[in-house]
């Protein structure tokens, strides 16, 4: 995330997201309650229904907010070089979430129910086509610049999204300290073999 879910603002919807950040991390998407993200807040269970009506509505522009924060920080990244670009945006999905493993407790429940809830799943949908969109355009730049061997560039983005769903969820359902480190030393390996490879 981009800032601080602990740091003060004015905005009642922006506290609202922090404060359900903050309740997602301490009590999973199961024990979640609008008490307790009120609790969060600092306010009453009136004061959040005056902006959502139900949990659901609060929770999707959660998942909102989330993406947002996400694609702020993957905007962060002002290097031209597709292969240093690919590197960082690999680091943005593989080696930060490890700060926020309570948060992806929380993600990975909330995606169990995707199924389910058409909400869920419209936004876990648009999530994931924006980071392959994300890595189709940098690879695609990096085909034309010489730097990168012409691939399907659909096909390599969705692997490259299969390990990193795959590390999150091994490092989520087993527990795995090393998930992630291990997917992101894969993510490298795939892309040397597939992108670099003459």
């Amino acid at each position: 995330m981009a800032k601080s879910p602990t740091e003060p603002v004015s905005d009642p919807n922006e506290e609202i997201m922090r404060a359900t950040y903050r309740a997602l991390r301490e009590h999973g998407y199961a024990d979640l309650t609008i008490q307790r993200i009120a609790d969060e807040y600092g306010k009453s269970t009136a004061a959040i229904h005056y902006h959502y009506d139900t949990k659901e509505d609060l929770l999707a522009a959660f998942l909102d907010y989330v993406l947002d924060r996400f694609k702020d920080t993957v905007h962060e990244v002002e290097t031209t070089d597709p292969e240093r670009r690919l590197d960082k945006l690999l680091d943005k999905l593989l080696v930060e979430p490890e700060d926020h493993q309570d948060l992806l407790v929380a993600i990975l429940e909330m995606r169990s129910q995707a199924p389910y809830k058409d909400r869920f799943s419209d936004r876990f949908r648009q999530n994931d086509e924006y980071v392959r969109y994300l890595l189709r355009t940098v690879i695609d730049q990096g085909i034309q610049d010489g730097v990168f061997v012409d691939v399907d560039t659909e096909h390599v983005a969705r692997a490259l999204m299969t390990i990193v769903d795959g590390a999150r969820t091994r490092a989520v359902v087993l527990d795995e300290d090393c998930a992630l480190t291990t997917a992101r030393r894969t993510a490298d390996e795939y892309v040397t073999s597939v992108l670099l490879n003459d």
